[in-house]
């Protein structure tokens, strides 16, 4: 089994072979984006892998959370693939973090940053309020067309 440290040093190294190609080619502006594709998927690998282990967390238990395959998940961690915003949507909840995105220069830094206690428990108090007004508006309904009906 090939560690994630490795996988960035191959990474590594075909960016550096990209980069010694030279830049002056039309091909260029192409490697070029393909590089920076490729670092953000890498990146995006780590964080997750970072966040993952800080939880002590196995890929196969952040792949139920995630309603992944653990698969999914190594292949994510190794850069091997760029997720979908619902992805990084349930990746963020089963992690435990708030996932940021952030530009610099031509590049984006990547990260799941933990969420504080009050913070989780706050949303979760406003994402069941509605759900609870909702059953009390069911249920009232419900008594109504009992009384009607």
């Amino acid at each position: 089994m090939v560690s994630h440290a490795q996988w960035k040093l191959a990474r590594d190294r075909k960016v550096a072979e990209s980069i010694s190609e030279g830049e002056d080619s039309a091909e260029s502006a192409e490697r070029v984006r393909r590089r920076l594709e490729l670092d953000l998927a890498w990146d995006l690998g780590q964080a997750v892998y970072d966040r993952r282990t800080a939880l002590g967390l196995a890929q196969t238990e952040l792949a139920r959370r995630a309603r992944m395959s653990q698969p999914q998940v190594s292949k994510l961690e190794l850069g091997g693939s760029m997720p979908t915003v619902p992805l990084l949507a349930r990746l963020a909840r089963a992690l435990d973090a708030d996932f940021s995105l952030t530009p610099l220069g031509e590049g984006v830094r990547v990260s799941f940053i933990p969420r504080d206690p009050a913070h989780t428990e706050a949303a979760t108090e406003r994402a069941s309020a509605p759900a609870a007004e909702a059953e009390t508006d069911a249920d009232a309904g419900a008594e109504g067309a009992a009384a009607t009906g």
